[in-house]
C-alpha cells in the first residue's frame, strides 16, 4: 500500500559514484537531501578497477576536487599506491593515477554521507516517479513508499535491467551479483525516454598468495606520491605504498580462447549491447589484434587486508572453466586460485541528446541524470556528471542560475557537451584527445581554473578559498620576480648551464626567458636566485610551466576567445527549425533533437554542416524566430 514517507529539496536515486557526489553537492548547498540506494553495503562500490584517474580521468578527479567534491578527497584517504602518468611527455597529458583499496574507500565515501548535515541516506528500491504535468516531483519505492521533491537526480549505473552473462549463464542481476532495477528502466521509457543497450564487463579476481610474482614485473608506486585534492589537510599520509605487477599473455593463451570463442556470448550472439571500444574483453583483443603475440596483464591489489588481486586486461565474459585455463596459460599464474570469475552485465542507458547541458531531462522538468545511465563509462566520468547534477538540480530549486561548464574550461564540460550534442553508439570513454583545448585543461591547473567557480556556488569553503587564494597570488608573485630579474653570466651561471649541457650565456638574460630553455627547470632558477619566501612545490609547477609554455598557452586562448563569439549567440528553446529555410533535412533533423542552447553547440552537432550555421545565424540575427509549438 502507497504511503507517504516525506518531502525533501533534491532525491538521489543510487550511491555510486555520480550518487554520492549529486547527494553531497546538494546537501552542501544547504538543501535537505534524500539519497536512495539498493543496497547500503554498495555505497560507492568499486565492481570494475580498484584504482581512480588514469589519463583524462584523473584530470577530471582534481577538477571535482577544484569545485568543492569529495572524490579526490576520499581516494587520497584511501590510496595504496600513487603514480603520476606520461611524466616524459608534456603537461597537457599528464594526470595521477591511484591504486586504491576499495574497501576503505567505501567505508571513507559512506561516512562522509552519513556525517553530512542535510544528507539522508537510506536503502530503498525506485520504482516509478512522480510526475505531474510533465514534472518530476518525487519517487516511490518498491515498498510503497512514496517522497517527495522539488527535482530528482537518476544515478543507477549499471543496474536498469541489469543482466550478468558469463559462457552460456545469464540472469538478472546487477553488479557483483547486486539486485537490480527493472521497473524504473520501464517507467522512464513510459515516460518518454528513449533508452538503448550497452554492455561492460570484468576480469577475474585471483588470490595474491598463489601468484608466483618472480615471473612477473614489479610495478611501484612513485617515490614521493602525490595527491589529487588540492585540500591539504584531506589525504591521510599511506602507511606504505603496495606494488602493483606486470606479466603478458602468449601465443598459448591466444590459442586456449580462440578454440573457445564459439563459447563466449560475445561471439555466440547472447550479447546485444554494445560494449567499450576503448576497454575490450580479452577475446575482443585476441580476435581485433591477431597480429600480437602478447597482452599486457596488470596484476592490482584490492585492497591492503585482502588477498583479492584484480586482473586488469583480462576481462571476459568466457565460462569459468575456460576462464581458469587462459589464468594459469600465463606467466606467474600457473597455480593460480581465481576467487571470482569474470563476467559480462548488459543494462539499459539513456540516450544522452535527450539532456540539456544541465543534465535535466528535456521530456520532464526537474529531472536530472548522471552516470553511466548516460552512456559513460568509469568512475570518474560518473562522479564528474553527478557533480555537475546535484549542483543544478540545488540550483534550481535555489532559483540561481545553473552551472555549465565550457569545453575550454574543463574536461567535465567537454563530457557533457560531447554527451548532450553528439551522443554516443557506445559507452563513452573521456580521452585527452577529445579536448581541443587539452593545454589549458591540465591536472595541475584545476583549481586555477574552478575553485572560483565553486566557491561561487558555494561548495568551497572558505578556509579551502583563502589557502587557493594565498597558492595564486604566489604564482603571479613568483613570475612577475622572475620577469623582473635578469640572470647574469657570471661563473655560476656559466658552470651551471655546461653541466646541463647547455650553450653559455654571452649576455645577462630574463629568467624568464632563461628558464624557457629545454634544459634548465626551476630548480635551476631557485639554485640561482632564490624566492624571498619558501614556495609550494606545486606552486613552482606551476611557474614553471606557464613560464615555459606562455606562448602555446596565450594562443589556446585566443582561440578561445574567437569562438567565443558564438558561445555568446544564443538560440531560443522553442525554435521551429523546419520553418528555416534552406537548411538540409539531416540539420532540422539533428537541431531539433538536440535543441542547442548556442550557435556553437549547433556547429558541433554531427550532420550540422557550416553552411547550415551560417543559414542559422542569419536567420537569428534577423530576427526572425519561429517558435516551434509545445
Amino acid at each position: 500500500m502507497p504511503y507517504e514517507a516525506g518531502e525533501y529539496d533534491v532525491i538521489v536515486v543510487g550511491a555510486g559514484h555520480a550518487g554520492c557526489e549529486a547527494g553531497l553537492a546538494s546537501a552542501r548547498l544547504g538543501l535537505k537531501t534524500l539519497v536512495l540506494t539498493i543496497n547500503l553495503d554498495m555505497v560507492a562500490f568499486m565492481p570494475c578497477n580498484p584504482s581512480i584517474g588514469g589519463p583524462a580521468k584523473g584530470i577530471v578527479v582534481r577538477e571535482i576536487d577544484a569545485l568543492g567534491g569529495e572524490m579526490g578527497r576520499n581516494i587520497d584517504k584511501a590510496t595504496i599506491q600513487m603514480r603520476m602518468l606520461n611524466t616524459g611527455k608534456g603537461p597537457a597529458v599528464r594526470a595521477l593515477r591511484a591504486q586504491a583499496d576499495k574497501y576503505l574507500y567505501q567505508q571513507e565515501m559512506k561516512a562522509t554521507m552519513e556525517n553530512e548535515p542535510n544528507l539522508s541516506l537510506m536503502q530503498g528500491l525506485v520504482e516509478q516517479l512522480v510526475v505531474e504535468v510533465g514534472v518530476c516531483k518525487g519517487v516511490v519505492t518498491q515498498a510503497g513508499a512514496i517522497y517527495r521533491a522539488k527535482a530528482v537526480v537518476i544515478t543507477t549505473g549499471t543496474y536498469l535491467k541489469g543482466e550478468i552473462i558469463l559462457g552460456e549463464l545469464r540472469y538478472s542481476s546487477g553488479p557483483n551479483n547486486s539486485q537490480p532495477a527493472v521497473e524504473l528502466s520501464n517507467h522512464l521509457t513510459a515516460l518518454g525516454l528513449e533508452t538503448v543497450r550497452f554492455k561492460t564487463g570484468t576480469p577475474p579476481r585471483v588470490h595474491g598468495q598463489t601468484i608466483d610474482y618472480s615471473q612477473t614485473e614489479v610495478q611501484p608506486g612513485d617515490e614521493v606520491p602525490g595527491a589529487f585534492s588540492f585540500t591539504k589537510s584531506s589525504a591521510r599520509k599511506m602507511i606504505e605504498q603496495l606494488p602493483c605487477w606486470l606479466t603478458y599473455t602468449n601465443p598459448r593463451t591466444h590459442e586456449i580462447i580462440e578454440e573457445n570463442l564459439h563459447l563466449s556470448p560475445i561471439y555466440s550472439g547472447m550479447v546485444k549491447g554494445t560494449g567499450p571500444r576503448y576497454c575490450p574483453s580479452i577475446e575482443d583483443k585476441v580476435v581485433r589484434f591477431n597480429d600480437k603475440l602478447r597482452h599486457q596483464i596488470f596484476l592490482e591489489p584490492e585492497g591492503r587486508y585482502t588477498h583479492e588481486v584484480y586482473v586488469q586486461g583480462l576481462s571476459s565474459s568466457l565460462p569459468e572453466g575456460v576462464q581458469q585455463a587462459v589464468l594459469k596459460s600465463i606467466a606467474g599464474l600457473e597455480n593460480v586460485q581465481m576467487m571470482r570469475p569474470g563476467y559480462a552485465i548488459e543494462y539499459d542507458a539513456i540516450v544522452p541528446t535527450q539532456l540539456w547541458p544541465t543534465l535535466e531531462t528535456k521530456q520532464v522538468k526537474n529531472l536530472y541524470t548522471a552516470g553511466q545511465i548516460n552512456g559513460t563509462s568509469g568512475y570518474e566520468e560518473a562522479a564528474g556528471q553527478g557533480l555537475m547534477a546535484g549542483i543544478n538540480a540545488a540550483l534550481n530549486v535555489l532559483g540561481r542560475e545553473p552551472l555549465i561548464l565550457g569545453r575550454d574550461e574543463a574536461y567535465i564540460g567537454v563530457l557533457i557537451d560531447d554527451l548532450v550534442t553528439k551522443g554516443t553508439n557506445e559507452p563513452y570513454r573521456l580521452l585527452t584527445s577529445r579536448a581541443e583545448y587539452r593545454l589549458l585543461l591540465r591536472h595541475d591547473n584545476a583549481d586555477l581554473r574552478l575553485t572560483d567557480k565553486g566557491y561561487q556556488i558555494g561548495l568551497v569553503a572558505e578556509d579551502c578559498y583563502q589557502q587557493f587564494n594565498c597558492k595564486r597570488e604566489q604564482i603571479k608573485g613568483e613570475i612577475a620576480r622572475l620577469k623582473n630579474t635578469i640572470i647574469k653570466p657570471v661563473e655560476e651561471t656559466q658552470t651551471l648551464i655546461t653541466d646541463l649541457g647547455g650553450s653559455s650565456l654571452k649576455d645577462g638574460i630574463r629568467a624568464t626567458d632563461f628558464l624557457r630553455r629545454t634544459e634548465v627547470e626551476y630548480t635551476h632558477i631557485d639554485q640561482l636566485i632564490p624566492a624571498p619566501v619558501n614556495l609550494d612545490d606545486l606552486v613552482k609547477e606551476q611557474v614553471e610551466i606557464q613560464v615555459k609554455y606562455e606562448g602555446y598557452i596565450e594562443k589556446a586562448i585566443l582561440q578561445v576567445e574567437r569562438l567565443k563569439k558564438m558561445e555568446n549567440k544564443k538560440i531560443p528553446n522553442n525554435i521551429d527549425y523546419d520553418a528555416i529555410p534552406g537548411l538540409a533535412t539531416e540539420a532540422r533533423q539533428k537541431l531539433g533533437v538536440v535543441r542547442p542552447l548556442t550557435v556553437a553547440q549547433a556547429a558541433r552537432i554531427s550532420g550540422v554542416t557550416p553552411a547550415d550555421v551560417s543559414i542559422l545565424l542569419i536567420y537569428i540575427e534577423q530576427g526572425r524566430i519561429a517558435k516551434r509549438s509545445v
